[in-house]
């Protein structure tokens, strides 16, 4: 399986030359010359970890089926709380698909649990001998979730970048607590979009790289921008079907909706790929909060950042930049390059494009898109506490709420462990929390789903805090370069 960038199919490289680059030289991302067919029987009697590797020799194609396996066992070891590391569950109507069990509590724990180790096993496929240096850009999630992953990998050094004002207290104590002699953590003066426009110009900026690779250093990524993110997530899809029959709320053939709690809407475009695969989804709903770009987008085909951005209680998915829009824009144009070049050329110089109503025609046949309000989604939390006793965070609860009345077989993606969002969902739940601290408002939360505070979080709040570092929208460079020591200080 060969990999090309979204903006130039000419240049083709191998899945782990586009794994261990992450973003393609032209600023596109890097997407499959094709999206494989596999045969659901063939994944029935399966566990998760057999079906990773059904689905990664089918994208991974330069790693033999022995190094995959041993990636797999090494990454989805006993760090996960559940033999088989995801859980569905039947919740009201509705099945939810529980992706929170890894070490950091969040979904990204699936594919950032075996990321470090694809990159690793290239590193010495291709024999690169300089310093890979991860560089990320987090809404919350994704940070610590990359942090846990690499730390301490030898001949890595990681980079994170988060919104300051812009994540739950959880979220920022497990990124500024995280030990390991290669990792920095920077709160960034700005938002998520801030973060992400800036890291993706370092990715992009010749000067900048030249520099780096005079000290034998070279950029790479944990976001779901890197198909060595995006690939794993595809997993999880499949291995929930499969639990749907399994549990009755199905059966086999059945279509299902998926309705994804999206912001970057790296998730969602896995359960597209999964679909294309020949997973039976009926319909993708991209459910959002109130930085409702997407749902605009869908509806509409018009994509315009000229908005306000709204802080809420879910921040995971407060972004009105969506890289990898880029790569669904790209799937259902037919691989128009030309397309995508001018709309993300477009959306850089005006911070808008728009489709034409044809493809916007394609999107609706795949994809219903809506949102909540943050009133609507602390009232969905209550509401489902209370008619079932089962605990919602605020990113779930939305594409809960969205779902409710769009009809039967619907897999609600949960993203995030109630536990990193306690304190919303205590609001949600008309607790007063004015008194509480973190620890008081962790012990609630195991309270009211009657089950033991996960060991990560237990004193969180007592833990050393090992990153103290601050820069300004502007300084994401200089601040690159500081941590590498490369450079002048009058660069």
């Amino acid at each position: 399986m060969k990999y090309f960038s979204t903006r130039n199919s000419s240049k083709k490289v191998s899945s782990i030359e586009a794994i261990l680059k992450g973003l393609a030289d032209d600023g596109g991302l890097y997407v499959p010359e094709s999206i494989p067919e596999i045969d659901i029987d063939l994944l029935e009697g399966k566990n998760y970890k057999e079906i990773a590797l059904e689905i990664f020799r089918l994208y991974l194609t330069d790693f033999t089926e022995v190094q995959l396996k041993n990636m797999i066992e090494s990454a989805y070891s006993d760090q996960f709380d559940i033999e088989n590391l995801v859980d569905v569950k039947k919740v009201d109507k509705q099945s939810i698909l529980e992706l929170f069990h890894g070490p950091t509590l969040a979904f990204k724990d699936m594919a950032l649990s075996i990321l470090p180790y694809f990159m690793v096993e290239a590193k010495k496929i291709k024999n690169v001998n300089e310093k890979t240096i991860i560089l990320t850009a987090t809404s919350g999630d994704t940070g610590k979730a990359a942090l846990e992953g690499f730390k301490d990998v030898p001949g890595i050094e990681i980079i994170v970048f988060y919104p300051n004002e812009g994540v739950s207290d959880i979220q920022k104590l497990q990124m500024l607590t995280t030990e390991g002699v290669n990792t920095h953590v920077v709160a960034i003066n700005g938002n998520f979009d801030d973060a992400q426009r800036s890291v993706k110009e370092a990715f992009s900026n010749l000067k900048l790289r030249e520099l780096l690779k005079e000290d034998s250093f070279v950029f790479s990524s944990a976001n779901s921008i890197n198909i060595g993110r995006l690939i794993p997530q595809i997993v999880y899809y499949f291995y929930a079907y499969l639990e749907m029959i399994k549990q009755g709320s199905i059966y086999k053939g059945d279509s299902i909706k998926i309705s994804v709690p999206t912001g970057n809407y790296g998730n969602i475009l896995a359960a597209y790929y999964a679909k294309e695969m020949g997973l039976p989804v009926e319909k993708l709903i991209c459910a959002s909060n109130e930085n409702n770009i997407l749902t605009d987008f869908i509806n509409t085909g018009q994509y315009d950042t000229n908005r306000d951005f709204v802080k809420t209680i879910s921040p995971s998915m407060d972004i009105l930049v969506s890289s990898n829009l880029e790569r669904f824009i790209y799937q259902i144009s037919n691989g128009n390059e030309q397309l995508i070049r001018d709309k993300m050329n477009d959306l850089k110089e005006n911070k808008k494009f728009e489709i034409e109503k044809e493809l916007v025609d394609t999107i609706k046949k795949i994809m219903i898109a809506d949102y909540v309000t943050e009133e609507e989604t602390l009232k969905t939390i209550k509401t489902c506490f209370e008619k079932t006793g089962y605990l919602l965070d605020p990113h779930t609860a939305v594409a809960y709420s969205v779902s409710e009345n769009i009809g039967e077989n619907i897999l609600v993606v949960s993203t995030a462990s109630p536990y990193k969002f306690g304190d919303s969902i205590l609001k949600g739940l008309d607790i007063n929390t004015d008194e509480l601290d973190v620890e008081d408002i962790n012990f609630k939360i195991s309270q009211l789903c009657k089950k033991s505070i996960p060991k990560s979080l237990v004193n969180i709040s007592e833990k050393e805090i090992k990153h103290h570092r601050v820069c300004g929208i502007n300084e994401i460079e200089k601040t690159i370069k500081e941590i590498l020591k490369v450079g002048s200080k009058n660069d």
